[in-house]
């Protein structure tokens, strides 16, 4: 089908969004500025997830899945989706919907000039917890990666295939995807985008994995950084 665009949407406990997911993600796949297929990659779900994905994905041929043993988290369904794409670019958003697919066109209209490009949420509708506790983080790692974002966990993203596949993988790595494609000498930008209350479903997220856990992962980020390898072939002979 000649698909140029693949979204990852991981999946943990989400049956009460997949319905809304499949009606918002094909309306998408009519007006995306490249032709997009959708991957869903269940996180060991505990909920009925696997049988509405399922149901979903035979319906509707633009959408595949794969489904983990067990609940690995959201940085493995992340690499689990960069290591099973096969299109030019990949975006990722979130099964809660709290940001809109039709904004991949606005992250999309700057990917021939940048390697990721991400959203902004500007206008947050998060409680006062979650907002002071992401703030804090994306306090936290911008100081240890100097990558210049402001929202680092807004998940809606546009990625060059390339570059998300050789991006070196660890748990909390989900919050370091724009640092990563600099770490390959890549370019980034961040666009801004709309955001939404969760109106179904819990997050997953609480102050712990929101504040202090990504604190911890600023010092493997610096260690990986310290011991990246990062190279570029310039010639190739009798191959």
């Amino acid at each position: 089908m000649n698909y140029e665009f693949t979204i990852i949407v991981p999946v943990y406990n989400e049956s009460d969004n997949l319905l809304r997911v499949e009606t918002e993600l094909l309306a998408y796949s009519k007006v995306a500025l490249k032709k997009t297929k959708i991957l869903f990659v269940n996180d060991g779900s505990l909920d009925n997830s696997q049988d509405l994905i399922e149901t979903i994905c035979k319906r509707n041929e633009i959408f595949t899945c794969i489904s983990f043993n067990k609940n690995y988290g959201l940085s493995a369904a992340i690499k689990a989706g960069f290591d099973n794409i096969d299109t030019k670019y990949i975006g990722y958003i979130d099964s809660d919907l709290q940001t809109s697919p039709n904004d991949f066109n606005l992250l999309i209209a700057h990917i021939n000039d940048y390697d990721l490009v991400t959203g902004i949420r500007n206008q947050r509708k998060d409680n006062l917890l979650k907002n002071w506790s992401s703030k804090l983080a994306n306090n936290f790692r911008r100081l240890f990666t100097k990558d210049g974002i402001d929202d680092t966990g807004c998940p809606l993203k546009v990625i060059k295939t390339e570059y998300a596949k050789n991006i070196p993988m660890f748990k909390g790595m989900h919050r370091f995807l724009p640092a990563m494609v600099l770490l390959q000498n890549g370019n980034i930008k961040q666009v801004p985008v709309q955001h939404f209350e969760r109106t179904s479903g819990t997050s997953k997220f609480g102050f712990w994995n929101r504040s202090i856990g990504p604190f911890t992962d600023c010092f493997v980020f610096l260690w990986i950084k310290k011991r990246y390898i990062n190279y570029h072939i310039s010639k190739k002979v009798n191959d």
